[in-house]
């Protein structure tokens, strides 16, 4: 009889612990269908807070933040910074350039109008401009070598193409004087005060002339360039010396700016790889019958 009570007060116990959330199996206190609803809850939660990027109290930015965790620089380390400068020294020197001159820019007081330009080249070179303007027949001796030199230039631009078949250095010549044209009339800089003439420099007869960029140093690099694309390495390296004589005379006599002359190897280099591009587009060559025919990679 008291088994059975026993028994009976146990199976109601464990009812109204049921109704209460919690049930007992070997003397372990384990969680009702409540508790995991509740902790379900407390999960979504959770997650929301991820989402909004919060989580414990704190921003999160795996998501705000996840632009700057994915930029290329987050991956540096110490010997990758230290690599640059010791693999790449160039760049930096450039990058060191840079910021030296961003701080001249803001400091250095400009040319007045009312003053000629400034040109270090000028400045250099004082001396022989001094020098030919007191032996006007030196004056002419070089203007007729340079002359000669450009008349060099010009002929072998025009033998690659009526020659040798090459219309490369031809198509980048007119493309620079073209170029050149249209820079020099659009700004019009003054003819420095201590000009040299001479009745035989190239434009021959002192007439005017367009001063940005220089066409004899452009020339000069298309022509050098296309040496050594074809491996005339002892002409390219001719027309080269010659060319830095060619700089100096004109800067000696005024005949062009600094500027002129370091444009003026940038064009020619421009301008040939423009007409290389050009040619390789079109894959044509003009012909003397006025027809076309293949190109090669020149």
């Amino acid at each position: 009889m008291n088994g059975d009570a026993t028994h009976l007060r146990s199976r109601n116990r464990q009812h109204i612990n049921k109704r209460n959330g919690f049930s007992h199996s070997n003397g372990a206190v384990k969680e009702s269908k409540d508790d995991h609803r509740c902790h379900d809850h407390d999960n979504v939660n959770l997650m929301i807070k991820k989402k909004s990027g919060m989580e414990n109290g704190k921003i999160n930015c795996s998501d705000k933040c996840g632009l700057f965790e994915k930029a290329y620089f987050m991956r540096w380390k110490a010997e990758d910074v230290l690599g640059v400068v010791r693999y790449h020294p160039i760049p930096c020197v450039f990058a060191a350039c840079m910021l030296f001159f961003m701080g001249v820019e803001y400091t250095l007081r400009m040319i007045p109008a009312s003053s000629p330009p400034f040109d270090l080249g000028f400045v250099v070179t004082l001396p022989l401009n001094r020098l030919l303007a007191s032996r006007p027949g030196l004056n002419n001796f070089l203007a007729g070598l340079n002359t000669v030199f450009v008349g060099m230039q010009t002929a072998y631009i025009l033998w690659t193409w009526l020659v040798e078949g090459r219309p490369r250095a031809t198509i980048s010549a007119l493309f620079m004087f073209t170029c050149r044209g249209v820079l020099g009339y659009v700004t019009q800089l003054p003819v420095p005060e201590d000009f040299l003439g001479s009745g035989v420099d190239f434009p021959v007869g002192n007439v005017s002339f367009f001063l940005f960029y220089s066409g004899h140093v452009a020339a000069s690099v298309i022509a050098s360039v296309d040496m050594k694309r074809m491996q005339r390495w002892e002409m390219a390296w001719a027309f080269d010396a010659l060319n830095v004589l060619q700089v100096v005379r004109l800067l000696s006599t005024r005949g062009h700016y600094t500027i002129d002359l370091v444009v003026g190897v940038g064009a020619g280099i421009l301008f040939d790889s423009l007409a290389g591009k050009y040619l390789e587009k079109h894959a044509v060559g003009i012909t003397a019958s006025g027809g076309y025919s293949a190109l090669y990679a020149m």
